[in-house]
């Protein structure tokens, strides 16, 4: 149902590397007050958000409302390139070799769960990119990716979708993710966003709160799930909060409105963010 972040090297219109990572901060000091920080609607101590979290996509990972896979199609297109669950993945990699030929590309998935990487793999068997090296797997923090392994101003690309709302410190993320990026490199965020129309907002709350939850139970058992996910979009900023987020990270994005730093889907239902890092 969500996926989380990727990483994509290459000079367009060929991508590369692209890293898919999920969030979260167990490094609380043992002798201070406990820092908390949002599960849903609770208040939660961060040190213990990284197990709930997980607790939650261990039960979704295999589960996907259809409407995703639409507006991950329109992260994609929007994004002009060459290209979780490694869909959006996948989506990057066809991109690439439909649009440009190009065979070259590189995708590293990365998440905090193993479920959901394991959920990815198991996709990516079904396709010509398994066991070649335009696809890897690994299972990371997008807060706190090994140095190591992902380097300063290696990626072109950086993509987020239906994760970074689960992270324990969003700004974390974001100074990643404009670490990891080349001069010029872009950052995407597709997640969950506000609606502003009151009569649709109405709707959306009246949908989400009862229908989502009861979906959950009959596909994953998992009602609780899946009330968790839709408290943690409400909590989710609204998008120009967000958007200065981003810029705080250090990257460059447009004017506050929709079609500028940010581009809303479904009236704002979801959105797609994007930034440059200069």
């Amino acid at each position: 149902m969500l996926s989380s972040t990727r990483l994509v090297r290459a000079v367009l219109p060929r991508v590369h590397r692209v890293p898919l990572a999920r969030c979260l901060n167990t490094n609380a000091p043992e002798n201070d007050t406990p820092k908390t920080t949002s599960f849903g609607f609770r208040t939660v101590p961060e040190s213990e958000k990284e197990t709930l979290v997980k607790n939650v996509f261990d039960s979704v990972a295999s589960s996907s409302l259809g409407v995703h896979r639409l507006w991950k199609d329109n992260l994609i297109s929007t994004l002009h390139v060459a290209g979780g669950t490694g869909d959006i993945a996948l989506r990057i990699l066809d991109h690439a070799r439909e649009k440009y030929a190009d065979r070259e590309t590189t995708v590293e998935v990365v998440d905090i769960n193993a479920q959901m990487l394991k959920e990815g793999f198991r996709r990516f068997k079904k396709t010509m990119y398994h066991n070649t090296p335009q696809i890897s797997f690994h299972e990371a923090n997008a807060q706190e990716l090994p140095p190591s392994q992902f380097l300063d101003n290696t990626y072109d690309l950086y993509t987020i979708a239906f994760g970074i709302r689960n992270c324990t410190s969003i700004p974390d993320v974001l100074k990643e993710a404009h670490r990891v990026l080349k001069p010029g490199g872009t950052f995407a965020c597709l997640e969950f966003s506000k609606v502003n129309n009151p009569l649709l907002s109405l709707a959306y709350d009246q949908y989400s709160f009862t229908m989502i939850p009861l979906m959950g139970t009959i596909l994953a058992g998992d009602r609780e799930s899946y009330q968790y996910l839709v408290e943690s979009i409400r909590k989710f900023p609204p998008q120009p909060q967000f958007a200065k987020m981003i810029r705080e990270a250090g990257f460059t994005t447009g004017e506050d409105e929709d079609g500028g730093a940010w581009t809303d889907l479904w009236g704002g239902i979801a959105c797609i963010h994007k930034a440059v890092k200069v």
